[in-house]
């Protein structure tokens, strides 16, 4: 058995996972999430701003005294969107390997889409997924899912879409340079969002759309599965939980209007109205109306192309992928 610690260092946010890992399977020792920010402001100025560069280390050097409390024995540190876009990423890197003793890797697009598709089926594959009003009940569990498997993982400034299934692996992906934090920035900047800014934003993220479906064959799609914090607070909106719960929206099905009128009203309130709800990250008030209406536009477009007529949630994503790879 192996104790690794993963890294996932997004536009938005910055997470860590310590699991031991064999042959039979992970076990989670810690696992923690923190949003940084990293991403300001780079897709207007093309490189780290210095406060979000502190940001991101003061956490790292938590991160690190935690990993040498628990014992960790391999690191990988894994870099996002934002870190392939910055000009100063040199420095960026120095930073993280002066507290980790590892250089962080800035993945390709290809790369993360394959990391969140093992961390999301992974987890399928040894679990099930749990329907909506079950999730407690292992009875219930749902013990396959139609393949292929279109996973999405929506982060701060892009969105893969990976196509596979559990036993071929990776058929076709495509990472697009769209995510909660981007389309904010872009477009969505009045509280609430003018129809005009929504709008603007929606023939963004559908041009995004066109391009990807002529790599990934949507039309083949057997199952939706969306990962990482846009989706799994989507989904605890439209469960309405009166706090974040990982377990209850972890493999949680939606059906498809339950999960629109949720985006949708996730995307039309104001700041404070988000703020006030129970399971809302302090982190993801600002971004969540970009991140839901992302989220919206592609169910919208896969459904369109397949005939699916329910979404899957994974709080399992990239960042088990990393887990699993590392070991």
């Amino acid at each position: 058995m192996t104790r690794v610690a993963a890294f996932d260092c997004g536009t938005n946010s910055l997470r860590l996972l310590v699991a031991d890992i064999d042959d039979d399977g992970a076990r989670e020792i810690d696992r923690r999430m923190e949003v940084v920010r990293l991403g300001q402001g780079v897709d207007a100025t093309g490189g780290f701003a210095p406060e979000a560069l502190q940001r991101t280390f003061a956490v790292v050097d938590r991160y690190a005294a935690l990993c040498r409390e628990l014992g960790v024995e391999r690191i990988r540190f894994v870099a996002t969107s934002a870190s392939r876009d910055a000009g100063n990423r040199d420095e960026f890197m120095a930073g993280i390997r002066a507290r980790l003793g590892v250089d962080p890797e800035v993945v390709t697009g290809d790369e993360e889409a394959d990391l969140s598709f093992v961390g999301a089926t992974k987890s399928l594959a040894s679990d099930g997924l749990t329907r909506e009003g079950a999730q407690h009940d292992a009875s219930t569990r749902v013990r396959s899912v139609a393949s292929p498997q279109l996973v999405v993982d929506l982060g701060g400034g892009s969105t893969e879409l990976v196509l596979g299934d559990a036993d071929g692996g990776v058929k076709a992906a495509f990472s697009m340079n769209i995510g909660c934090v981007r389309i904010t920035e872009r477009h969505l900047h009045s509280d609430p969002p003018t129809a005009a800014e929504i709008s603007a934003a929606r023939t963004d993220v559908n041009a995004s759309l066109d391009v990807a479906s002529d790599v990934v064959p949507l039309d083949a799609v057997g199952a939706l599965i969306g990962v990482a914090g846009t989706v799994t607070t989507v989904t605890a909106h439209a469960l309405g939980l009166s706090k974040y719960d990982r377990d209850a929206i972890h493999g949680t099905e939606l059906p498809l209007q339950r999960l629109f009128d949720a985006c949708d009203d996730l995307t039309a309130m104001t700041r404070e109205e988000r703020a006030a709800l129970p399971f809302m990250h302090p982190g993801r008030v600002d971004v969540i109306g970009a991140g839901a209406l992302v989220w919206r536009l592609v169910v919208e477009r896969v459904a369109a192309a397949s005939g699916i007529t329910s979404v899957f949630a994974s709080e399992e994503d990239i960042l088990d992928g990393i887990a699993w790879k590392l070991a």
